[in-house]
């Protein structure tokens, strides 16, 4: 395999991967959770690939997560409902949102299993990561390998890293998050041959400065209703203050916490030095001691004392930004996730989106008639179809959800007193159980039945696997359960 830009190098080049001349030889630029999460996909559908990752280990920080049922039966497909029930708490029937002083703003109900077959659940991120790292073979993951640089053709892809070495498949998966060392390389192409829109040169856009951690286990006694077995919700709105701030108990009797900062201005964005790395760690002390006395809902306690109980280095100063790109995907390389949709954590899809695109896109690689260009093309053509209006309507729910929860100008406000106040209740929950009718599952393994009464959008049906359904049952053989 050849290319344009193939030079004679003192460095190590992988060699092409031997072909089985049916699956495609993927390569994942990201150990995030959408890049974990479609190498564990790839695997149970026979696709070999490997996951290039640009730190030298992942370690994610303490923020909360949440899943719905947009993502949960395709979890449960994979055998791993079980594991993270151990490792997340379900959410109770109530949410609630309240002012700096702890007054009520709104008890949110937020039941909704009976309609859709699942309770959501809340976790630390770093407990669900381990979860899905554990599943990936340390084989398939090579570290240290920060992408400068890619060449695709009519033969592969190929990647080149910041030491040197080049690496070489069929088809190159962007999942390296917001700041995408694989899009960036992409779009750098496209745009010096006019192919690239111009709004994917813009930047994301910076609308909050957000502080997180988790703490580690604490007192019951001191800290009231951290040990329920339902996770304990609070979202808390400063009066005449441009803070917000949570807390949610997660399993061994923790916190996760994150405190807002509105940015009114363009201007007041780029007063904040900090370079954003995605919930990397950051000088935090500035920040640190103007919420300290900021109230929280258990007990007599304060933000001081859950970042007193919370590890220096775990506590993380990141932007909120978002954006939808237009360009998902080119040749034979594709984006997924943050890399293509970044979202406000907002109405907790950032995951669920991602977790989404790699369940899809392991459906159509899964589908893909064979390895020529034009059918590598057709499969990530496909994949964009599906998910970039499912997206674009999340990325709006989000940018909602935002004002609702951590806008603090007054049309924010009357906004919010509008919606959690005189909206019906019937009304607010059928909004929020219309994005969870859209579940993906992966096509290639046995279907988990639709859960719950509300409707739900039919599944994709693989050809590709009935036939093989049907020469396994000529054998007298099975699928293999999960």
């Amino acid at each position: 395999m050849m290319f344009e830009d193939d030079l004679p190098t003192k460095y190590p080049s992988q060699p092409p991967p031997a072909s089985d001349g049916k699956n495609p030889n993927v390569m994942i630029v990201g150990a995030g959770l959408a890049g974990l999460f479609l190498a564990i996909l790839l695997d149970r559908a026979g696709i070999p690939y490997q996951i290039f990752e640009r730190a030298r280990e992942v370690k994610p920080l303490g923020a909360v997560m949440s899943l719905n049922a947009g993502i949960l039966p395709a979890i449960e497909q994979l055998g791993l409902l079980e594991e993270l029930g151990k490792v997340s708490l379900k959410t109770g029937t109530t949410f609630n949102i309240l002012y700096g002083d702890m007054s009520v703003i709104a008890n949110l109900n937020t039941e909704v299993t009976e309609a859709v077959g699942y309770n959501n659940v809340i976790f630390a991120r770093p407990d669900f990561y381990e979860l899905l790292l554990s599943k990936v073979p340390r084989e398939n993951i090579h570290f240290n390998k920060k992408v400068t640089s890619l060449e695709q053709n009519q033969e592969g892809v190929m990647i080149r890293c910041a030491d040197g070495t080049t690496y070489h498949g069929d088809i190159l998966v962007g999942a390296d998050g917001a700041y995408s060392g694989v899009r960036q390389a992409l779009y750098k192409r496209l745009e010096k041959s006019g192919k690239l829109p111009s709004s994917d040169t813009n930047e994301l856009s910076k609308g909050f400065v957000c502080m997180v951690g988790t703490t580690t286990a604490l007192d019951p006694a001191k800290y009231p209703g951290v040990d329920d077995e339902l996770a304990n919700i609070n979202q808390i709105i400063g009066k005449k203050s441009n803070y917000c701030w949570s807390a949610f108990s997660v399993p061994g009797n923790r916190i996760c916490w994150n405190v807002i900062l509105q940015l009114a201005t363009v201007e007041e964005a780029s007063e904040h030095k900090f370079k954003n790395s995605e919930w990397g760690a950051d000088a935090s002390d500035p920040m640190i001691k103007g919420v300290r006395d900021f109230r929280i809902p258990f007990g007599n306690n304060t933000l001081g004392d859950l970042i007193d109980a919370t590890p220096m280095e775990s506590i993380s100063r990141v932007f909120l930004e978002d954006k939808l790109f237009e360009t998902w995907n080119q040749g034979r390389t594709v984006l997924i996730g943050d890399a293509c949709h970044k979202l406000l954590p907002s109405a907790g899809l950032g995951a669920v989106t991602g977790m989404q695109d790699a369940v899809v896109l392991a459906n159509c690689l899964y589908e893909m008639k064979g390895l020529e260009p034009e059918h590598i093309h057709a499969a990530l053509d496909q994949f964009k179809d599906e998910r970039f209006a499912k997206v674009k309507a999340q990325f709006a729910a989000s940018k909602t959800n935002a004002k609702l929860i951590y806008g603090q100008s007054m049309m924010e406000r009357i906004l919010r007193t509008v919606v959690f106040n005189w909206l019906p209740e019937s009304v607010r929950l059928k909004g929020n159980m219309k994005g969870v009718n859209y579940r993906p599952q992966a096509t290639f393994i046995p279907q988990i039945p639709v859960r719950g009464i509300g409707s739900v959008l039919p599944q994709m049906v693989s050809k590709r696997y009935q036939e093989e359904q049907a020469k396994l049952k000529a054998k007298g053989e099975s699928s293999v359960a999960v």
